[in-house]
């Protein structure tokens, strides 16, 4: 039970620390940070209940149940609730100071709710097969990550808008852009078609290029802020 525990938390935690890392320039305060990965992680609890009512209104077959599991059950629920956590948390709070930060907040959220998740199906659901874990560490917790940055990304956007109308604009791309991330990527996996498979290892590759270009961006962003500031 020790080793599945820490099989099932580890990722998780790897990930927030490269974030963190990478974050060199303003780091945002530990306590915070802290805040925001437990919150995300409690998230897991309203967004099983929501999922749970979903799963019983579901009236869908084939295609139609995979992508309303995909998309509705699991992207829309679980995207809106680590969304929430920051901007009830990070979003107005004065250490949000540059665009880097809407990306380091959100992956927090996201890790937070991928490490409860992993714990729930390493230690609990799938606890005898060892194959879970690893396919869990290399894919669900760090595509939950890499829709955070995506989320991020667009929170950014949207607190530095010079406008009403592209503050909205942004607000919404923040919840709809990872949903739609996080919907493909369980739609490939759930909707049991081999050409559709095919695509996973591709649009998984793609989730990191177009998101490691989102962070790094910012980061270029934050260190060029800091050397102005000296």
């Amino acid at each position: 039970m020790t080793t599945l525990f820490l099989v099932a938390v580890s990722p998780g935690i790897a990930f927030a620390l490269g974030i963190y890392l990478t974050d060199r320039y303003d780091r945002e305060p530990v306590h915070l940070l802290l805040k925001v990965f437990i919150f995300g992680a409690l998230m897991v609890i309203p967004a099983a209940a929501v999922e749970l009512i979903l799963t019983e209104l579901n009236i869908f077959t084939g295609y139609f149940n995979a992508a309303y599991g995909a998309f509705i059950i699991a992207g829309m629920t679980e995207e809106y609730f680590k969304r929430w956590v920051v901007l009830k948390f990070a979003f107005n709070h004065k250490e949000f100071n540059e665009k880097l930060d809407g990306i380091v907040y959100a992956a927090f959220s996201a890790l937070g709710f991928a490490t409860i998740e992993n714990i729930l199906y390493v230690v609990f659901r799938f606890g005898e097969d060892a194959f879970i874990g690893i396919s869990r560490a290399v894919l669900s917790v760090p595509g939950h990550m890499l829709f955070g940055i995506t989320m991020g990304y667009y929170l950014s956007l949207a607190k530095y808008a010079d406008s009403q109308i592209d503050k909205k604009k942004f607000m919404k791309k923040s919840l709809y852009m990872p949903i739609l991330l996080h919907g493909t990527f369980n739609f490939i996996l759930t909707s049991g078609n081999d050409w559709l498979i095919a695509l996973f290892v591709p649009f998984v590759l793609y989730l990191w290029i177009i998101n490691l270009h989102k962070l790094r961006k910012y980061w270029i962003k934050s260190r060029d802020n800091y050397y102005k500031k000296d």
